[in-house]
């Protein structure tokens, strides 16, 4: 028992790992994205995250911007909690009966100029949810997309790239 106790002391834990040196590619991407939001906007990204029925996988890709290794917070990309000062309006997941009028009542909240991006396959058109009864075939028969992002999940690079090409058009 001693020696186990001794041993957690000195030994790292098993959940942790050594930080991954930074992507340079993703820090070019996110300085990209920070740029253009500022010369088109005059501020950074304002992003609103609205799980409209989803698995929650493309929550976990979404919350892993936030994370230490891509750290977005430091290139003017972040999430709000309020619908009103957000710019990006993120729909995850086929968009249930259930979820349409909250979804529209955010997207009616946010200040223009606002943009809709569907993230994952799901959002955007229906994914394995689209025939069924309780959901609408995706987020582009609620509202108008402006950005759809494929994968199941997109990972956190696809999602960067994708918010670069919506603020680049």
């Amino acid at each position: 028992m001693r020696r186990t106790l001794f041993e957690s002391f000195t030994r790292r834990p098993f959940t942790e790992k050594l930080a991954a040196p930074a992507d340079p590619e993703i820090a070019r991407m996110a300085a990209e994205l920070d740029v253009k939001a500022r010369r088109r906007l005059g501020r950074g990204l304002s992003l609103r995250l609205v799980d409209a029925g989803s698995c929650n996988a493309c929550e976990l890709e979404l919350n892993a911007l936030s994370n230490p290794y891509y750290d977005l917070e430091r290139f003017g990309l972040r999430f709000v909690a309020s619908p009103r000062h957000a710019d990006v309006l993120l729909v995850t997941g086929p968009v249930t009966k259930n979820m349409r009028e909250a979804l529209l009542r955010t997207y009616d909240a946010m200040p223009a100029p606002k943009w809709v991006v569907a993230v994952g396959d799901c959002a955007a058109c229906g994914g394995l949810y689209a025939g069924s009864y309780a959901c609408e075939r995706g987020a582009a028969a609620v509202l108008p997309v402006d950005l759809r992002i494929a994968g199941c999940p997109p990972s956190p690079t696809q999602l960067l790239e994708g918010l670069l090409a919506l603020v680049a058009s």
